[in-house]
């Protein structure tokens, strides 16, 4: 899919699913990381992410697409166009849009934000200690018996 058949894509649901007219631009955007897509309050154009069409598919786009185009026609109309909003949460409701998108974190991404965990145990009297970060066992002691650290494996 491109950015052409997406703004078809968009115009066909904002009649279909709100019976008013999309006068503006729906594009992708692969800057987007978390989000399905977003509604731009100065320009009123939609940006969808491709990592969402990729991952899940057509059904999933036109469920970001519905709820973007809640954000856009509760804006134009001046109404509650925020997530915490009642008038946005009852136009959710009536268009079946979701309220969130599908994790678009791949399983790579994920592992990237995985760190690993130090494990630390003392000599003498084999407290553990779980660190974030690695720390000098030559500088550091037990904090109960002030005796050695030793890195596990």
């Amino acid at each position: 899919m491109n950015n052409e058949e997406l703004q078809k894509l968009v115009s066909r649901i904002s009649l279909e699913s709100f019976q008013k007219p999309f006068m503006h631009l729906a594009y992708f955007n692969a800057r987007l990381r978390s989000t399905g897509g977003r509604y731009l309050l100065q320009s009123h154009n939609i940006e969808i992410n491709p990592k969402a069409y990729e991952l899940y598919g057509l059904e999933e786009v036109k469920g970001i697409v519905r709820h973007e185009l809640c954000h856009y026609h509760l804006h134009l109309e001046g109404k509650g166009y925020q997530h915490r909003d009642k008038d946005f949460r009852e136009l959710l409701k009536k268009v079946n849009a979701p309220r969130f998108c599908s994790t678009l974190q791949t399983p790579n991404t994920l592992r990237k934000k995985q760190r690993r965990l130090y494990t630390y145990s003392c000599v003498k009297c084999q407290q553990i200690y779980v660190r974030k970060i690695r720390m000098n066992v030559e500088r550091y002691c037990c904090s109960k018996c002030l005796g050695r650290l030793k890195l596990q494996e």
